[in-house]
């Protein structure tokens, strides 16, 4: 006779795909960077952008920075998953590192602004969709007034743009507030947003375009 407990054991199932989205300035940075110190076996997707490099950014870490042209090549031979012009830049998460995470049986987490994510629903929908939220608009505006790296024009766009990424949140599985000087509170949601996708009776199953 059959051992019925054996019958509750699952099969390894297929990796998962975490895409993280927000409003400029909520926070994004911040949380993927917290995330990494607590080695989980995640692979942070790494986006290329023409925009240039801030001071504190590394090239390889926090973006690929790519000239133009070398951007446009990579583009024609569709090496993106997915590409986007924000703020006057393009930006696109390679395919070929997600495949590789995949291979080895890492989850992969990508962080991609609100038209990107709705891209990578459209073409992966079984991926999990969380939306970064600020508390307020008057909080996102000071945080963009702190890191200093927009003129007012550009702020008052980038709001005008946030309340239009807010009202897109129906495309997503799951919203996290993110508080100022709540940080590690953010990480510990997102923490059990990936433990109860694992424990899906149904997980779901990502199939990246060719």
């Amino acid at each position: 006779m059959s051992n019925p407990e054996l019958s509750l054991q699952p099969s390894l199932p297929a990796p998962w795909l975490f895409v993280l989205s927000g409003p400029s300035g909520v926070g994004k940075d911040a949380v993927l960077s917290r995330m990494k110190r607590l080695n989980l076996p995640i692979h942070f997707a790494v986006t290329a952008t023409t925009r240039p490099r801030r001071s504190r950014e590394r090239d390889g870490i926090d973006y690929h920075f790519l000239a133009q042209d070398e951007f446009q090549k990579m583009a024609e031979r569709g090496e993106f998953l997915e590409k986007a012009q924000v703020y006057g830049h393009w930006y696109g998460v390679p395919k070929a590192q997600i495949r590789e995470a995949f291979r080895k049986g890492l989850d992969v987490f990508i962080r991609v602004d609100v038209q990107g994510a709705a891209t990578i629903k459209s073409i992966a929908p079984e991926g999990v969709f969380i939306f970064l939220a600020p508390f307020s608009l008057e909080e996102l505006r000071q945080r963009l007034e702190k890191r200093n790296t927009e003129s007012q024009k550009d702020l008052a766009l980038r709001l005008q743009m946030a309340q239009d990424e807010i009202s897109k949140l129906p495309i997503f599985d799951y919203v996290v507030v993110n508080r100022q000087g709540k940080l590690w509170e953010t990480v510990t949601q997102i923490q059990a947003i990936i433990t109860a996708e694992k424990c899906r009776a149904n997980p779901r199953r990502v199939t990246l375009p060719p």
